[in-house]
């Protein structure tokens, strides 16, 4: 039997919030799975090319920095971190520069983990 990874669900408040702000970010349409159900929201879906995400609401408010986010790759870090900000969502402050490339540490509405990662053409070019 063969495993795949189907999708990531993420606790928070509202559902349909973090659904809305993650289908805009990832240019990915939300979909209907879970009908007009309030405590649920995806991102994607099951027969989609990709993992879904799905939002799950839950009581209890995040407390901690959770030990599992998303790393997005863009193109220009300034301009995905706006875009990210556009949307609701914030920079933490904290910034990665490395050798392969940058990394910026963001919050989604909800304060939720994930990065931004630019990655520079390392790739050396032959005469």
């Amino acid at each position: 039997m063969a495993n795949h990874w189907a999708g990531v669900t993420i606790d928070c408040a509202d559902p349909i919030r973090m659904s809305t702000f993650w289908a805009a970010l990832l240019g990915i349409p939300a979909s209907n799975e879970h009908g007009s159900d309030p405590n649920w929201a995806t991102v994607g879906s099951r027969s989609g090319p990709l993992p879904r995400l799905t939002f799950q609401r839950v009581p209890e408010p995040k407390a901690d920095k959770v030990r599992i986010h998303l790393d997005l790759e863009v193109d220009d870090i300034d301009v995905g971190r706006q875009q990210v900000e556009n949307l609701g969502g914030r920079f933490s402050g904290s910034r990665h520069d490395y050798d392969e490339g940058v990394v910026l540490n963001m919050l989604d509405p909800e304060g939720h983990e994930f990065c931004l990662v630019q990655y520079f053409d390392t790739s050396e070019t032959q005469p």
